[in-house]
């Protein structure tokens, strides 16, 4: 792979591999050498900050690669961090403060073979601090997120630490990447997360696999509380092996996993998990043809469905294609109770963090009088997007943030005696 190649797709509502989405434009970043991307997310003035590593600009062997790009996916900068030795990143996320956050490996500055790399840039990419955490033998970090408190919560693995050759690594920091705790999780064999949320009780969601011998291993899930101390823990899959890349929290409170499965489907196939809160299986599908299919990504639509991304082999025109699958809303999945809510709720709003608007869903058991208002920082109402009586039933509320700075927000139910506060984090 000469380049690398970014692909931003308008998905249609009704996405099919039969109708695929027209594209709208393809760019290639690069050099002479090896470069490839891993992580890239919309920013607040419309563009696109993609991260990964490069063998063909840098100091060393292959550096962390950051590429800015407006609307368009023209290049506005590009940076490299790194020393003589050999990084990559595999996740990157811009802040509230208008800067970027990115994540992966380091050899060049690592303690042992290599350590997980947080570098955190201002808006124009240049390097305001970088981390190393580790021990004597091997980690790295694949997913890393701002949290609610201005800190990071960054997921991977580890093999200094633990119970096992690798397991799960979960570690918080403040706002300058100083370290407020480290977990790990996991058994006595090859453990990885590849992916972590920060969830509506301040704690957190992590996904991977879980190793029961070298060929066997399940999709794994691990929900602590805020101090990363374990809440629980679930296997999910069949006699092969399954994992997980992406989990989100999703509208009702539970989780959706996405990765592979070798156990069921056609072959190796998207394999995606949707559980309740306590993670518990609602239902489980797979996506695919007699060849390989990933899901590298799963991510909830407004709309109540789900997107997945990844790539297939049984499907297009080459050896390995990107694949989407577009999903209806649960209802279309899955039997779900029609019967009216049995008690009140405010929902995780979604998307969270979010750029200009976000859904906030509640639910009233019985006729209430209600008020929904957001609130600032400092406590100031800034919305009300509710307020009078309504009847028993579920509510979906699209909050507009545009006209706010970015920032932490609060959005409070008051229905009858009920009162309840979440947090959301808008991004501009």
């Amino acid at each position: 792979m000469k380049s690398l190649i970014v692909f931003i797709l308008l998905l249609s509502t009704a996405l099919t591999l039969a109708q695929p989405p027209d594209t709208l434009w393809t760019r290639t970043y690069g050099g002479s050498f090896n470069d490839q991307a891993y992580s890239v997310r919309q920013t607040t003035d419309g563009g696109y900050i993609v991260a990964g590593y490069t063998e063909s600009f840098g100091v060393g062997y292959g550096n962390f690669y950051l590429v800015k790009t407006n609307s368009q996916g023209n290049t506005l900068w590009m940076r490299t961090y790194g020393g003589s030795d050999r990084e990559g990143a595999s996740s990157v996320q811009q802040t509230t403060d208008g800067g970027y956050i990115v994540v992966g490996y380091t050899e060049s500055f690592s303690t042992g073979y290599s350590d997980i790399y947080l570098v955190k840039t201002n808006t124009d990419g240049d390097t305001l601090w970088t981390h190393t955490y580790g021990g004597s033998q091997f980690e790295s970090a694949y997913s890393v997120q701002q949290t609610a408190d201005g800190g990071y919560i960054v997921a991977g693995h580890t093999s200094s630490f633990g119970a096992g050759d690798h397991d799960f690594y979960m570690m918080k920091t403040n706002s300058q990447g100083d370290t407020l705790w480290t977990r790990t999780y996991g058994g006595t064999g090859d453990d990885k997360a590849f992916s972590v949320k920060e969830t509506a009780d301040e704690g957190y969601i992590a996904a991977g696999y879980f190793s029961h011998s070298f060929s066997d291993h399940d999709l794994y899930l691990v929900k602590t509380d805020s101090q990363g101390d374990t809440l629980w823990t679930r296997t999910y899959g069949g006699s092969d092996g399954e994992g997980a890349f992406s989990v989100q929290e999703t509208l009702d409170g539970g989780y959706i996993a996405g990765g592979y499965t070798e156990s069921f489907g056609a072959d190796d196939d998207i394999y995606l998990v949707k559980t309740d809160s306590q993670g518990d299986t609602l239902w489980t599908r797979t996506y695919g043809g007699s060849l390989y299919d990933v899901g590298n990504s799963v991510d909830q639509t407004s709309d109540g469905g789900f997107i997945v991304a990844g790539y297939t082999d049984s499907f297009g025109a080459g050896n390995a294609d990107f694949y989407l699958v577009r999903l209806g809303a649960e209802s279309s999945l899955s039997p779900i109770s029609l019967s009216l809510p049995t008690r009140y709720s405010l929902h995780p709003n979604y998307p969270n963090p979010f750029n200009l608007s976000t859904r906030i869903t509640y639910d009233l058991p019985t006729t209430s009088p209600v008020t929904l208002e957001i609130f600032d920082l400092l406590g100031r109402r800034v919305a009300t997007l509710a307020k009078g009586m309504q009847p028993t039933g579920t509510y979906s509320i699209l909050f507009d943030g545009s006209s706010l700075p970015s920032g932490l927000y609060f959005y409070r139910l008051h229905a009858g005696t009920f009162i309840q506060t979440q947090k959301m984090i808008l991004l501009k």
